[in-house]
Parts: structure tokens; sequence; C-alpha cells
């Protein structure tokens, strides 16, 4: 296939170019396959650091590294041909400098080819997003609910609710898109208070658990799907998924136990013979 006629990758500078426009579709993706189907529908897809929790039954994103990102970036990059797909910077990757960050990201760019990539950006963060964007990293923030601050802050809980805490999320979304970012998620935070960060920060809000006046949503691709039996409250389930393959595997195992599975059209024969 020639250059002319592979389809385009969206880039960073066209999603933040749609602040205020058409709603950016986001859904996070770990795997080619998975990248393959949603490709065609979303504009971004995040490789999350969820993924230590969704694939790898981790707790939390805590324990999961560096390499392990760039594995499952390399995948959904395999799967993925449209939509622009940003790579989370897992816990402990970013924290130390910006130049441990524009290191571990750049490492992250070449080795996936990934767009982008993702941190949780407290005001602390501002100096870091800076430093990658003045030097041609694309950057994504995440305020609010930060899951890699879960221990600091008692578990996974909705921010913004108190005066005090309504002021530090605004404070964390200007200085994340002042230092830089094309566009910040804002997760687990009270509606009006991610409506007023969106008319006031210049860049695309993508929405979780927040407000459907963001700029885009974006959710756990199996929490979406109905893979869990629990999920958060801000989840709509779209599917059963758990329920329907428990099902199909249920089938199978009545079929290869009675030994109709497999049947002739699942098996070969010969075709000619010998001689």
């Amino acid at each position: 296939m020639s250059a002319q006629t592979q389809t385009r990758r969206i880039t960073a500078p066209e999603i933040r170019a749609r602040k205020g426009g058409e709603p950016i579709v986001c859904l996070t993706a770990y795997d080619a396959p998975m990248a393959r189907l949603l490709d065609p529908h979303c504009d971004l897809l995040l490789v999350g650091d969820s993924v230590g929790m969704v694939v790898h039954g981790l707790d939390s994103t805590i324990g999961v590294t560096l390499d392990m990102m760039i594995l499952h970036g390399q995948a959904v990059m395999r799967g993925a041909k449209r939509a622009l797909v940003t790579v989370d910077m897992p816990f402990g990757s970013y924290e130390k400098s910006p130049q441990q960050a524009f290191e571990n990201a750049a490492r992250i760019l070449s080795e996936t080819g990934c767009q982008a990539i993702k941190i949780e950006s407290g005001t602390y963060a501002a100096e870091t997003i800076d430093f990658m964007a003045q030097r041609s990293i694309p950057v994504m923030g995440h305020i609010g609910l930060r899951p890699q601050a879960a221990l600091a802050d008692g578990g996974f809980k909705a921010k913004g609710r108190t005066r005090a805490e309504r002021q530090k999320v605004i404070d964390e979304a200007m200085a994340t898109a002042d230092a830089g970012a094309f566009a910040i998620v804002v997760e687990g935070v009270a509606e009006d208070l991610a409506l007023e960060i969106t008319q006031r920060v210049p860049v695309p809000t993508i929405g979780i658990g927040a407000s459907a006046a963001c700029d885009g949503q974006v959710l756990v691709t199996q929490d979406m799907l109905g893979v869990f039996e629990w999920t958060p409250k801000f989840v709509k389930r779209y599917d059963n998924q758990a329920e329907r393959t428990t099902a199909a595997v249920q089938r199978y195992a009545e079929e290869v136990r009675d030994r109709s599975f497999p049947a002739t059209a699942q098996v070969y024969t010969m075709t000619r013979q010998d001689g």
C-alpha cells in the first residue's frame, strides 16, 4: 500500500482544534484486536495505566511499569490506523524531574510509535508538561480524581465537592493548560465544576465521571462493554459481555463433553488417494 492510500492518523493539534466543536470520542485500548475494532469509531485511543487493573488484575495502577505501557502501546499501534493513540506514563516515570519525564516519554514515543503521552497533572507537574511540550512531545493532562494518587487520597474519591477542593481542581486545570497540554482528562469531579473548567481552559476537556458539557468523553472499554460485575457510578453499560461470554463458554464445554464438537464442519478429510 502506498503512502498516499494509507489512512491518515488524527494528530494532537487536530484534537486541540476540536475545542468547543464536535465532541471527541475516546476509549481505552490495551491490545491490537480491540484497537482494530475501536479505531473506526474513536478519535482518540488511550492506552491507560488502567491496564494494570483491567488486564493484569492489580488492585491499583501503582504497580504498572514503563515496560508494560510500552508493550501494550505497541500492540494498540498495530491495531489502530486512524485514531490518535496516547499512552499513559505510569507512576514513578515522570515525577522526579522534567528531564526524567522527557527521557521516559521519548522512549514511549520511539518504541511504540504513538502520537502522545498522558500524565496525571497536579499543579506540581506544570513545569514538566512545559519542558516536554517545548521539546515536541504532545502531552495530555489528567486532573481531578487521579488514580496514581489513590494511596495519598485514601482511595478513589470524587474531587471538587468542597469549596477548597474545587479551587484546587481549577488550579490544576489552568496550570495544565497554561503549561502546554493539548487536552485534559477531567475525572470524577462535580458536574458543575467540570462545566466551569471546560468553559475556562482553552484546550479540550475529556470527561470521565464529569459532565456531558466536556469537549469529549472517555471510558474504560471493558467497563462500558460489561466485562466486570461491578463498574463505577459514572459508567453506562452498553453491553453485558460477561454474561454472553459465560454462556458461550458453557455451550463449548457441554459440546466438548458430549463429543458434538468438533463436528464434520470443523475437521479435515482426505482429499486424494495415494498412488
